[in-house]
């Protein structure tokens, strides 16, 4: 008898939810009583009327709703909170749909999807309608197909499952995956060898498309790993196509930048207004190239203008230089710091499915293409860069016709510390400031010096891409440091064929 008196209760609940309060909502009126009770079941200890009231809250209640479930939720126990959780996410969900901001919208949307409750079907399909921005459309439209792979009927689903597979989406590979494991099964029907036929299509269209998407991203990150080896290989190679000087140190100038940013940064926090500490990224750039030319032009004034044309003890002596630098920083500074992007090189944009590129190395791409249209400028066409490129195609001819040969090799070397100091205050947005920074650059800065070819503009430009894609696409095969050793070896082939590089180059070293 109490299993019958229990069993009708339970399906008068079952009425009250699924029937009687539906008719209510589609009539209109509001059910106050009726989500008051609910509110209450959610502390029953009976699992069926738990489940009920949750999926009736859900339903039929909103955001407004917010607070007295955080009342409730004050003294509940963990049982009770367990309960409440998946109520007040769906409600803060359905809100967000409306957000005025996208990235909400976008978040809201996505967790509806992976919610698995298909009462937000229709709440998706409605802020679908009115959504303008591509991409959070596209999140919207995502979610509702997920939520429709669990539909009983086989038809909803293989659309579904078509649908997910057009839109290229890798959230749905594991459910897709699961229906196909279900074609040719003895036992299955012909709707569910359609529907795992349907979703081995469909896999198959995400995984060809993840390659794509996956090799895009490769490219992106080794244009922007070449962008960094670019700044700071220009300056190396103009320096060495001048002055004939191997400076061991030149990655140390690198580092020299970064930990200039760094110092940037904490006095912006110390004597700046908050709302102005953004702009220390700003102030930091004549700050970080100052700062690595300044000292470079101490390391020329006292250090190389006495070892030219001996190119072994330059390279020993620069290569003590840059100890010291390594250990004073690690005494000064420590064995790492970090420097916090600005909030407007925070994120990025997605260009399309599976691939999203970040502002900061978007903004270091950039950065190296104005440099190398500054320093073109700069070298073909002013006075100075002519200067500049007398002295390096015949010195002593330079020398005769009235131009100050020892101040153009200072000023250039200075020129190229600090681009290296422009390369290490761009590199603190993708990395942390440390002592052995610049050694992780300076081998593959080389590389592309010599294998561009000595003082080539042009040479540097294409080494720097080839070197750092060939990186990044090794990488994922052979991990970074046998990629860097494979690279060195094509190198190594490379100049046997061609000793001078990509292109020829004439100058003092040259010349020797």
């Amino acid at each position: 008898m109490r299993r019958i008196v229990g069993l009708a209760l339970v399906w008068f609940m079952v009425w009250v939810v699924t029937g009687g309060w539906a008719a209510e909502a589609h009539t209109g009126a509001s059910p106050p009583m009726q989500l008051e009770q609910a509110l209450k079941d959610l502390s029953s200890e009976e699992e069926t009327t738990r489940d009920l009231a949750i999926h009736a809250l859900i339903e039929q209640g909103d955001s407004t709703w917010l607070p007295r479930l955080d009342a409730l939720r004050a003294n509940a126990d963990r049982s009770l909170r367990m309960a409440i959780k998946p109520v007040a996410d769906a409600w803060k969900h359905r809100a967000n749909l409306t957000s005025p901001d996208a990235d909400t919208r976008r978040s809201a949307a996505t967790d509806l999807g992976t919610s698995g409750r298909t009462v937000a079907i229709p709440w998706l399909e409605a802020a679908t309608a009115t959504e303008s921005h591509r991409w959070v459309r596209y999140a919207m439209e995502e979610s509702i197909q997920l939520l429709k792979l669990a539909s009983d009927d086989p038809v909803v689903k293989a659309q579904a499952a078509a649908k997910l597979g057009e839109l290229r989406s890798q959230n749905a590979v594991p459910a897709l995956k699961t229906l196909a494991q279900g074609a040719g099964e003895p036992n299955s029907s012909e709707d569910q060898n359609h529907v795992a036929r349907v979703a081995a299509v469909a896999i198959d269209q995400i995984e060809t498309w993840n390659v794509w998407s996956t090799a895009i991203e490769t490219l992106f990150r080794g244009l922007s790993l070449s962008s960094i080896l670019l700044i700071m290989s220009v300056g190396l190679a103009i320096v060495f196509g001048l002055m004939g000087v191997i400076n061991m140190a030149h990655g140390e100038l690198m580092m020299i930048g970064a930990y200039a940013t760094f110092v940037m940064q904490e006095c912006f926090k110390l004597y700046v207004r908050p709302d102005w500490f953004d702009a220390y990224y700003l102030a930091a750039l004549p700050a970080a190239f100052l700062a690595a030319a300044l000292f470079g032009l101490v390391l020329e004034a006292t250090v190389i203008r006495f070892l030219y044309g001996r190119p072994l003890e330059t390279m020993l002596a620069t290569w003590g230089v840059s100890l010291i630098l390594i250990q004073g920083a690690r005494i000064y500074f420590g064995d790492l710091t970090a420097v916090a992007a600005p909030t407007w090189l925070n994120g990025g944009t997605q260009v399309m499915v599976g691939v999203f590129l970040p502002f900061n190395r978007l903004f270091i791409i950039g950065l190296s293409i104005l440099c190398v249209t500054g320093i073109y400028l700069l070298l073909f066409r002013s006075s100075v860069g002519l200067r500049v490129r007398a002295v390096t195609q015949n010195r002593n001819m330079s020398a005769c016709l009235g131009i100050p040969t020892r101040k153009v090799d200072a000023y250039t070397f200075a020129f190229g510390s600090g681009l290296a100091g422009i390369a290490g205050w761009a590199l603190t947005l993708v990395g942390n400031v440390e002592p052995g920074l610049g050694q992780n650059y300076i081998v593959d800065s080389f590389m592309v010096v010599v294998t561009g070819g000595v003082g080539k503009l042009a040479g540097t430009i294409i080494a720097s891409l080839g070197i750092g894609g060939l990186n990044k696409l090794m990488e994922p095969s052979f991990g970074a440091v046998y990629a860097k050793v494979l690279i060195l070896v094509l190198v190594i082939l490379f100049l046997q064929r061609r000793p001078s590089g990509l292109f020829s180059v004439k100058g003092r070293h040259a010349e020797g």
